[in-house]
């Protein structure tokens, strides 16, 4: 702005010399600079006429204004001229005038009854600012005294309408006929302030008796009516607080309002309308009759004094008072019929459907109030608030004795009129937040599964997304959390059941999204569960000394039973709508991936994965979730020693506990069944491509084939005895190894149950999948036997060493098929008739003579293959039949490298050890009994370099050499992952 001032500062100079203009400016410049001036000539020119055209209007107005006051003025002294001339003439006229002859004295009578009429009008005149001023004290008695006196000094005048319209006293005192005009609405205004007072809660006894009282003398009415009149205005009131426009008030202070009505109208109407009986002495905390004994006051004769004491004492100081006459002074306002007292009967029935019509209202209006609660902590709050004002003691005095003399039973304000509105809103807004949970549970697991499938296509997937494809990489990766902080300080008995820590979400095969999902689901339930926890009594309630149950107006902990139910049921819903959900995205992956061979490598078993953990982690990390089915009873997490403590107590307190534990138990069973189902989907897709390929590498006839599925078999020395008696010693050879095609099944079975985390399975999907297993292999060599039954033409027969080999793979991959299943365990397992079937078949096609031979070393054989390849397969033959006992291993001609397995189920797979230096230092400190147990390894065919295993006993034995201390020799690391 100061440039723009400058430049055209400058400019301005420049046009006073042209010659200098047209030296430093161009043409366009000289232009600009002709157009900007001529702009500012025209704006002045505007600015000059408006200025004119402003200060010609004002100059204007001025000049009619002094014109005015000149006007004005003259007239003024024009006329007190005219009166001064006036007066002069007066005075002039005044002494000529004749005096007219002096009239006799008045008698005294009609003095005194022209004083006394004289008196009433000033009385008359002085009455409407009288009752203003008590209409504005909120006086309304006082003022229907002064009304009906008023109308009684229209009666002795003869001003009101029923006498002639040309009354004497009017025509003598024009004033009196605005008065009488402005007296006929005093009886109307009156009256609707009276019945206004009554729609009010925050008045007296005394006030709304008065208000009762005015209505009665100014309508003429009966105490029955007035009763009517006084429970009709207060039902009004409350239709007014229940419609009240829901700004600025809050719902708290309105339902408080409410309830504060609904009191304080039957502790008036008590105190008001309820006479005792006779005979019975009234209590000073309890007034009553109030209503009666003030209209005696009013209407009553008193020989003490008389008339109305406002009257007497304002206006007996005045001097025309005395001139009154005694109907005036001794005025008192009187009913038409006697004012009976209301019956208890009339006042009972009466009270009682005033209750219920009120009742009607109130349930629809607090139902329309309480939908602007939108948290259970702010329905809890208006409970309270109640409870509080119910139970103060100015408002719960006395309360059972009035409702016994009233309605001959107590009245209930929060059982009868509202609970049921508090539990049905409650129970909405739990269902709106079950409900939110619910959906936004569904959203968040669409979003996962979507997740997951988008990683595929991804070059650079997320790191927890890439650890649900494969869950090893999970276990096997270190992160800062998987010890907790306190681990070396916290026993393992003192630590929480279920620890959030990296190496117990490890041990239990939860991986990262999982834990994601359960977290959000377990943080939504705690927001739920903490607006549900106001409305339901804390551990550390405390009543206040005045608010001893005994004077407790109402339980406010009564419904928490149901509240609890409500909050249980609800819960269970949400739950089953995500199994819902679950359960419709995996259907829809089941029915996607059946007879797909490709289905290990796509991403919808993984979502299946996901799902099926899933299920089974809710239950653990989501600790609120059992705080909401099981109530307070689940929410303290106990340590393991009380809960260990708690088991020894005995059955009778396990008993109690069971049907606090039912519901939980069937949401539990829920989950896990449907992690179950979704496990039971993958293992039914894994082992149906793994057996396909397993089938198809079986039924292969070429040469190929069958070189490659050769293994290398073992030659045995054996001694026969001949006919003659002599010993003779041949070679036999047998197989020690499956072939490649069923190590390559089995291998590939353990590698998909470790990818899904197999340490952590249930039984029940391995044992049906080993189970599904058993009967599709032997499927498959049913199938192998019918084709080379029928002798298609260029395939090739069976020969005897291939059905040694079969056989002896057959048999292996039933014994390793069937050691996790419960019957095989408990040795009442009874063979597969397919498997037997096709076993008889293969046996068949050996001499029976060498079969003889071969079926000792065959078991011999199969025997020591279990035992190597049970740590290998440890994650399908589980760990209860993985190992003979020691003796029989030591009995044996070579020792096996086997590592000695805990009784404890164990979280890893399994690694072999060999007969390292720690054994042979605890071999030394044992002594003479550990001696006699170990036999020194002989030399055997093992110790060749070229045996198959050497190169691994190599590597033991460089091992053995190393001081480096092992991790599994530290107690302490092992205790704390636990």
């Amino acid at each position: 702005m100061a440039a723009r001032t400058a430049s055209s500062a400058l400019k301005r100079v420049d046009l006073r010399d042209p010659a200098a203009l047209f030296e430093t400016h161009g043409a366009e410049e000289i232009r600009g600079l002709e157009r900007q001036v001529r702009a500012e000539i025209e704006h002045k020119k505007e600015e000059l006429r408006q200025m004119v055209g402003e200060r010609y209007r004002d100059l204007i107005e001025a000049a009619d204004t002094i014109g005015q006051m000149r006007r004005c003025a003259e007239g003024l002294v024009d006329a007190v001229r005219a009166t001064d001339q006036y007066c002069a003439r007066l005075r002039q006229a005044g002494p000529a005038a004749p005096r007219p002859p002096r009239t006799p004295e008045p008698q005294q009578a009609s003095q005194e009854k022209f004083y006394s009429m004289a008196a009433q009008i000033k009385l008359l005149l002085e009455i409407p600012e009288k009752i203003w001023s008590s209409m504005e004290a909120s006086q309304y008695l006082h003022a229907t005294q002064f009304y009906l006196l008023c109308c009684h000094l229209h009666r002795l005048l003869h001003l009101d309408s029923s006498g002639s319209p040309h009354s004497p006293v009017l025509s003598r005192f024009p004033i009196l006929i605005r008065q009488v005009a402005a007296a006929s609405h005093f009886r109307s205004t009156i009256l609707h302030e009276s019945k206004m007072l009554l729609k009010c809660q925050a008045v007296s006894d005394q006030a709304v008796a008065e208000a009762l009282c005015s209505i009665m003398l100014l309508e003429e009415s009966s105490p029955r009516q007035a009763l009517t009149d006084f429970l009709l205005a207060r039902k009004a009131a409350i239709q007014k607080l229940l419609n009240q426009p829901h700004q600025g008030v809050g719902t708290k202070a309105q339902i408080c309002s409410l309830v504060e009505l609904l009191a304080t109208t039957l502790n008036q109407a008590h105190a008001l309308f309820y006479t005792l009986p006779e005979g019975q002495l009234p209590d000073p905390s309890l007034p009553c009759g109030l209503l009666f004994s003030t209209l005696e006051t009013i209407t009553g004769q008193h020989p003490n004094g008389k008339g109305i004491s406002v009257l007497q004492e304002e206006m007996k100081l005045c001097s025309w008072f005395r001139h009154l006459p005694a109907s005036i002074v001794e005025f008192q306002p009187a009913l038409r019929t006697l004012a009976h007292p209301i019956s208890q009967e009339y006042l009972k029935d009466t009270l009682q459907k005033w209750i219920h019509m009120c009742n009607e209202d109130m349930k629809s209006g607090l139902t329309n109030l309480l939908t602007y609660v939108k948290n259970i902590k702010g329905l809890a709050g208006i409970r309270d608030a109640m409870w509080e004002l119910l139970t103060n003691e100015s408002t719960n005095h006395s309360w059972d004795v009035i409702c016994r003399r009233l309605l001959e039973k107590p009245l209930l304000f929060w059982e009868d009129l509202t609970q049921q509105l508090f539990l049905s809103r409650l129970q909405t807004l739990m269902k709106e937040g079950f409900d939110s949970i619910s959906s936004s549970s569904k959203e968040l697991l669409v979003s996962a599964l979507r997740e997951l499938e988008s990683s595929a296509n991804s070059s650079t997937p997320n790191k927890h997304v890439h650890f649900e494809h494969n869950m090893s990489l999970f276990l096997w990766t270190e992160s800062p959390n998987d010890l907790p902080p306190d681990a070396a300080w916290v026993n393992v008995a003192n630590r929480a059941q279920f620890a959030s820590t990296g190496l117990s979400m490890k041990a239990h095969a939860v991986s990262p999204c999982v834990q994601s999902f359960c977290s959000a689901l377990d943080s939504k339930l705690k927001v739920q569960l903490d607006d549900l926890l106001a409305y339901l009594p804390s551990d550390d309630v405390s009543l206040p000394k005045d608010a001893s149950p005994k004077n407790s107006a109402f339980d406010r902990y009564a419904d928490a039973g149901t509240v609890q139910e409500m909050l249980q049921m609800h819960s269970v819903a949400c739950i089953q709508h995500i199994t819902a959900c679950i359960c419709a995205e995996l259907q829809s992956i089941e029915e996607v991936v059946h007879r797909q061979l490709g289905v290990l490598t796509g991403v919808k078993l993984h979502a299946v994965l996901f799902m099926a953990r899933l299920c089974q982690s809710l239950g653990e990390l989501c600790p609120h979730l059992k705080q909401c089915i099981l109530g307070k009873s689940g929410s303290s997490e106990k340590p393991a020693r009380e809960l260990r403590a708690l088991k020894k107590q005995g059955k009778g307190k396990a008993q109690e506990l069971m049907p606090l534990q039912t519901k939980w138990q069937e949401v539990k069973g829920l989950l896990l069944q449907q992690s179950v189902t979704a496990y039971r989907v993958w293992s039914s897709a894994v082992v149906q491509v793994l057996v396909h390929e397993f089938t198809q590498s079986l039924l292969s006839d070429d040469a190929g084939s069958v070189l490659a599925t050769a293994t290398s078999w073992d030659e045995l020395e054996i001694q026969e005895e001949t006919e003659s008696g002599s010993s003779v010693t041949s070679k036999i050879r047998l197989p020690v190894q499956p072939s490649w095609n069923v190590q390559s099944f089995l291998f590939s079975l353990c590698q998909e149950v470790s990818r899904a985390g197999g340490h952590a399975l249930p039984k029940v999907t391995v044992q049906e999948a080993l189970r599904s297993c058993v009967v599709q292999v032997a499927a498959a060599y049913e199938k192998l036997a019918e084709e080379k039954q029928t002798k298609k033409e260029g395939a090739f027969p069976i020969t005897q060493n291939q059905a040694l080999q079969l056989l002896y793979d057959l048999r292996y991959l039933s014994i390793i098929l069937t050691a996790e299943s419960e019957e095989a365990k408990s040795g009442r397992s009874k063979p597969d008739p397919r498997t037997e079937k096709v076993i008889d078949y293969l046996e068949g096609l050996i001499d029976p003579f060498d079969l003889d031979v071969f079926t000792p070393h065959l078991n011999s054989n199969l025997n020591r293959l279990v035992q190597r390849t049970s740590v290998l397969f440890g994650l399908v033959t589980g760990t209860e039949n993985q190992f003979t006992p020691r003796s029989s291993t030591f009995n044996s001609q070579e020792p096996h490298n086997i590592l000695p397995l805990a009784t404890s189920q164990i979280r890893f797979g399994l690694l072999p050890l060999s007969m390292t230096s720690t054994r042979k230092a605890r071999l030394t400190s044992r002594g003479a009994e550990t001696k006699a147990q170990v036999v020194p390894p002989a030399l055997s065919r093992a110790d060749d370099p070229m045996h198959p295993g050497s190169l691994f006993r190599q590597l033991v034995n460089e091992e053995e050499d190393t001081s480096t201390p092992s991790l599994f020799k530290l107690g302490w690391l092992s205790s704390m992952t636990k």
